[in-house]
């Protein structure tokens, strides 16, 4: 939830940005006659839905194996329903046909409660980074009803505490009403390690004592479309 990488001297025309997320398990075999994935993503690409990135999610929990993170066009007019039909898509491709989607979220750019001025980085022309972390995201039922100057003073800590992480794209969007989640916090970075070093950084902080729900967590490596058949073998 870092803001250090979100400055920007020019903010961006995002319109209503809406991204989404889909997560998948290994399945039992591919569908030979199904179009490859490759060509759907192009095809939406051409309908307006940017793929930020297919992330090799193996090994890392045992219900999990790929993510594909779809966006709409920054500053264009992608429809949420859009991103839906790109998910049902994909679905459909060769390589993901026999899987099973195990989870999925939506998000749209709003007011991010940490930065009012905060523009996710895939709204920016940021390049995807190698790694990324996606995780949802609630605050505790009191935390809307407290005085705005509490608020502030420990999202304030909370964003120093961050700042050290120069090479985290921090990518947050609103969540409320589209699914359980208030919140979708992607991270991306080129160093793993820089993602786990700064989650546990931003532990010790006040707006800790605040934190309903975050998991599940989905990390992973960027990969090409024609890598996914050999993690799913």
């Amino acid at each position: 939830m870092s803001e250090q990488t979100a400055q920007t001297t020019t903010e961006p025309q995002t319109g209503d940005a809406f991204t989404i997320w889909a997560v998948f398990k290994r399945g039992t075999h591919l569908h030979e006659g199904r179009a490859p994935l490759a060509d759907e993503l192009a095809a939406l690409a051409a309908q307006g839905v940017v793929t930020r990135g297919i992330y090799d999610v193996s090994g890392m929990r045992a219900d999990a194996d790929i993510l594909v993170w779809m966006h709409g066009t920054p500053g264009g007019s992608t429809p949420p329903e859009a991103l839906q039909a790109a998910v049902r898509r994909i679905r459909r491709s060769r390589e993901l046909a026999g899987t099973e989607q195990v989870w999925g979220a939506m998000g749209v750019h709003r007011d991010a409660e940490f930065n009012k001025r905060h523009v996710p980085g895939f709204l920016r022309d940021v390049e995807p980074k190698r790694w990324v972390t996606v995780y949802p995201f609630n605050r505790s039922y009191d935390w809307y009803l407290l005085p705005a100057e509490e608020r502030s003073r420990m999202l304030a800590e909370h964003g120093r505490a961050g700042a050290a992480y120069r090479g985290v794209i921090a990518n947050t969007v609103s969540a409320f009403a589209l699914g359980d989640y208030e919140w979708i916090l992607p991270l991306e970075s080129d160093e793993l390690t820089e993602l786990v070093d700064m989650m546990r950084e931003l532990r010790a902080v006040d707006a800790r004592l605040h934190v309903r729900e975050e998991i599940p967590f989905f990390t992973g490596r960027r990969i090409g479309a024609d890598q996914i058949e050999e993690v799913l073998a």
